[in-house]
């Protein structure tokens, strides 16, 4: 009897310790062990953001073919971004499309009176992207730029322990957003009326009258 009870007791110490190891392996990976824990691999949802923030700044080493004589000036395009910013990329959201299709200048003062930690990151992104267009872009009045495209995209995300009572815990994401701006040379293209209801509608009846049969006669 006392035999079977002591080998129980090892057998069941041997099982604690063996899902120990096995929660204790597990836990880096997933970020649930603040002192050692690893950076997450990219996932569906990051990896296309993180190529695309590769490739915007590359767009400036762009080399154009000379142009004619008669032929219009080529306006200045200025790509520029900011990565890895601690903030929301929904709240960042809202500021870039606030901005979008602005002038440098009016962007610039919106952003001003805007009490929002995301606000004071663009303002601070559009001021560098400025004295770039001019030191490298050959821009002659820093004045004379608006804002082509401006949004946001999700950076990485990392999962703590967010620690509870009675020994519960939860998992919390420390979020991080990307921001992107594009500047181009020249006035500002007059703003598009909005579309009404009948528009919509019947842009959405012309695209089902539209709609052809795969395969069909």
């Amino acid at each position: 009897g006392k035999a079977g009870f002591v080998g129980g007791k090892k057998m069941a110490a041997s099982l604690g310790w063996t899902w120990f190891r096995s929660v204790w392996n597990v836990a880096p990976s997933l970020g649930l062990i603040s002192s050692y824990s690893v950076l997450p691999l990219s996932s569906i949802h990051t990896s296309n953001v993180l190529a695309r923030s590769r490739e915007w700044e590359k767009k400036n080493r762009v080399v154009h073919p000379p142009q004619l004589p008669d032929e219009p000036r080529r306006p200045a395009e200025i790509y520029h971004c900011r990565r890895q910013i601690k903030y929301s990329k929904d709240k960042m959201w809202y500021l870039a499309k606030l901005i979008r299709g602005m002038s440098i200048d009016e962007a610039l003062a919106q952003l001003q009176f805007i009490d929002k930690k995301g606000a004071k990151i663009i303002k601070e992104v559009l001021l560098e992207a400025q004295d770039m267009a001019v030191r490298n872009f050959n821009v002659e009045y820093k004045s004379n730029l608006y804002i082509a495209e401006s949004f946001s995209g999700k950076g990485r995300y990392l999962k703590r322990i967010r620690y509870h009572g009675r020994g519960m815990f939860g998992i919390m994401d420390k979020v991080k957003c990307h921001y992107f701006v594009k500047l181009v040379e020249g006035p500002p293209p007059p703003l598009e009326p909005p579309k009404t209801g009948f528009d919509l509608a019947k842009e959405y009846v012309e695209a089902l009258r539209n709609r052809t049969i795969i395969h069909g006669l």
